[in-house]
């Protein structure tokens, strides 16, 4: 069966490797974030009537890969799109990493700069949702430090090369992981996968519903009681049934 008729991918060097083994051979176009748009006027000069494939060189196509504004050009033109689900770091990592991910937040790639990498830790340390992101080699050992310094010492996992005959995952508290990590000076390859236990909410025990009077009322003359009490809950992490009881008895009063 002719599954496709032209294949785009990322590097066509790393891509025939893998058609090659399988007896494909097929029109090749490389895609990157640089020549998306170049890609995309191709495609529909030289391709509309054809059946068209995305890969990538490792993990899923448009989990931080290119194909994202291709994609966006199908859906607009009223084409068919499918996707057949395929190899990636992403959901391994969080299966593997021993940490709840009943929910989870993906936040890409650890960015570059020293002043990106600090306002990212800033950002992922205060979300109560289990957060994943990757990591290069050559960036994970700032990283980890980072996270050391300004986020509470909370459970992470480390993952590289999943699936893999050389796969390694490391687990623990940042700091238990960073010794496992880097202790040995061993050089590291690829990209990482980093798992972030969420932040803790608050003891509700302890906070005293008393020292919000104010804005409690200030919040009951815009909001019905119970946005009032949706709202109070997400900032406080007090139970809904707490405040519910407290701010009935303030409108009472």
């Amino acid at each position: 069966m002719n599954i496709a008729d032209v294949i785009i991918c990322e590097n066509p060097r790393h891509s025939l490797k893998l058609l090659n083994k399988l007896g494909i051979k097929k029109k090749l176009i490389s895609l990157h974030d640089y020549n998306e748009a170049n890609v995309i006027r191709r495609v529909s000069r030289e391709f509309l009537q054809k059946k068209i494939v995305l890969i990538s060189d490792a993990g899923s196509p448009l989990i931080s890969d290119p194909g994202f504004k291709l994609l966006q050009y199908f859906i607009k033109n009223n084409f068919k799109v499918s996707s057949i689900p395929g190899a990636t770091a992403l959901i391994p990592s969080l299966q593997l990493s021993g940490i709840p991910i009943n929910k989870f937040c993906f936040v890409g790639f650890f960015p570059k700069s020293t002043k990106e990498m600090i306002n990212f830790i800033d950002e992922i340390k205060n979300f109560e949702l289990t957060t994943v992101f990757y990591v290069s080699s050559h960036k994970v050992k700032k990283c980890i430090e980072l996270m050391e310094t300004k986020i509470e010492d909370r459970l992470i996992s480390v993952s590289k090369e999943l699936t893999k005959l050389n796969e390694r995952i490391v687990r623990g508290k940042i700091t238990e992981v960073k010794k496992q990590l880097f202790e040995n000076k061993e050089k590291f390859k690829g990209e990482f996968v980093i798992v972030l236990e969420g932040k803790k909410l608050k003891n509700s025990k302890s906070i005293n519903l008393d020292l919000y009077n104010g804005e409690i009322n200030k919040l009951l003359s815009k909001f019905s009681l119970t946005d009032v009490v949706e709202i109070v809950h997400k900032l406080t992490g007090i139970t809904k049934n707490k405040i519910y009881k407290w701010t009935l008895k303030l409108k009472k009063s």
